[in-house]
This record gives C-alpha cells, structure tokens and sequence, in this order.
C-alpha cells in the first residue's frame, strides 16, 4: 500500500480592510437583504451576518435619531456602508493609546467629520474612534458592517469639548 504525503493547505488570509469594504458594498446592494431587515422606531436592529474570511459581520438598521455614541472597536479593523437613508460620522484623527488610561484632553484638529449617503462607506483601522448617527427626523438608515478579528470588545467613551473619557468595555457576550 503506497501512502500520498500530504499536501500542505494554503492558510486563508485575513481579510483587509478593502475586502471588508468590498464585502460590505457588495452586501448593501442586495436589496432583497436590506428589505428584510426589521426595523423599530425605538432603537436599533440588527442582524448577524457571515462575513469574508471569518470576520464578522452585521446589518443595522437605524430609526431617525438614534446612534452609537462615541467608541472604538479594539484591536479589529472593520468597514460600513450606508445601505439605505444617511449616517453621519464623527471620528478622531489621532491614534490614541489602547490601554492605561480613563480621561484625555484632545488636540485642537483632531476633529473628522462625514456624511454617508445610500451606497458610501468607509473603512478603518485599528483602535479607530468614532461615534455614528441617524440625523434625520424622518427616516430610517440601513447600514452594513464588518470586522477583523471578529470583536472582542468595544470600548464606550463620553466626550466634552476636548475631553475624551473612557466610560466602559463591552465584551462580545455583551451584545451576541
């Protein structure tokens, strides 16, 4: 009996932040999808979805006025797209240190600002901060998210003025 060596298996890459992006633009455009999501007048919905290359993923819907506070998204790199309706994004264009710290006074033009519409999106990297909205009075927004290594956590932050404070750490349990 003649026994085959073995063939090494090509490890799958981790997804960048262009494949998540691409995948969350791919996603959003699945009008059947987006249509199926529930939505609430109250709060957010949201469903958990397969993403590329073991990351997570999620489709959220938005009532008018709602949003996420100020927060980052630990060590995962991640990407979202506006499905339906419009997000505004404020963001921090700073790094900020990832551990050992409750309170920081920001610098003056750290400050990013970004409408959304319907079809635009974004990626980011690690330990990016930001804080999401749906402005409108009116309408719901659809969005489609995605994330690398899945997330192990989210730290919560409160801002006044030029001070950031970090105010909780979830962990994924918190929100499965």
């Amino acid at each position: 009996m003649s026994v085959s060596p073995a063939v090494p298996t090509a490890a799958v890459a981790a997804p960048t932040r262009a494949n998540l992006l691409d995948f969350v633009r791919r996603t959003a455009a699945d009008t059947e999808l987006i249509a199926s999501l529930p939505l609430d007048p109250e709060g957010r919905t949201w469903v958990h979805l397969e993403g590329p290359g073991g990351s997570e993923a999620w489709l959220i819907g938005w009532p008018p006025g709602s949003g996420t506070g100020w927060h980052d998204h630990a060590d995962s790199v991640g990407a979202f797209l506006t499905a339906r309706g419009a997000l505004k994004e404020y963001s921090l264009a700073a790094r900020l240190p990832t551990d050992g710290w409750k309170t920081l006074e920001l610098t003056e033009g750290v400050d990013r600002e970004r409408i959304l519409r319907a079809g635009r999106g974004r990626s980011f990297g690690r330990h990016h901060v930001h804080e999401v909205l749906n402005e409108s009075t009116e309408e719901h927004a659809i969005s489609v998210h995605a994330y690398y290594p899945p997330l192990p956590r989210i730290r919560r932050y409160s801002r006044s003025g030029q001070v950031l404070r970090l105010e909780q750490v979830e962990r994924s349990e918190d929100w499965q």
